[in-house]
């Protein structure tokens, strides 16, 4: 499948500072789903982590994966989200840069982040969506 590019509604949810729901698929073919900070780098989502975990480990072994984001507006009595699929891929370093950047808007102005001397370079993930779907302008009103 090929990427899409990201319209700016789309955009702006995921600049918007609302924490998105990761989720890989563990060694066994679960679910592994958690909460993360998120940011752009062009059309591809960035997560960064300081160390290697369980996230890494299984986008090393499976690049799907899928995240969520809560939006402004509703619809239906439902909250406007949206949903990314697709592929990641981990990029060794980088990420202490990113996660400074990142706790502006997840934290607060003037955050210092992460809190330690000498954090390691981390892994960057960047999730390439070929697929933006939820409910909000970013997706298609459907037909009765």
């Amino acid at each position: 499948m090929e990427s899409v590019t990201l319209s700016p509604e789309v955009r702006n949810v995921v600049a918007s500072g609302r924490l998105a729901h990761f989720t890989t698929i563990a060694k066994d073919g679960r679910p592994h789903t958690t909460i993360v900070w998120v940011g752009l780098d062009g059309d591809d989502i960035v997560i960064g982590k300081l160390m290697s975990d369980q996230k890494v480990a299984n986008i090393k072994r499976d690049e799907r994966v899928s995240l969520s984001i809560e939006a402004e507006g509703n619809q239906w009595g439902m909250q406007h989200h949206l949903i990314i699929e697709r592929t990641a891929r981990v990029e060794e370093g980088g990420v202490p840069a990113l996660l400074q950047a990142l706790s502006q808007r997840y934290v607060g102005p003037g955050t210092v982040f992460p809190p330690m001397p000498n954090p390691p370079d981390g892994f960057v993930i960047h999730v390439t969506p070929t697929r933006v779907r939820g409910l909000g302008p970013w997706a298609p009103i459907p037909s009765a």
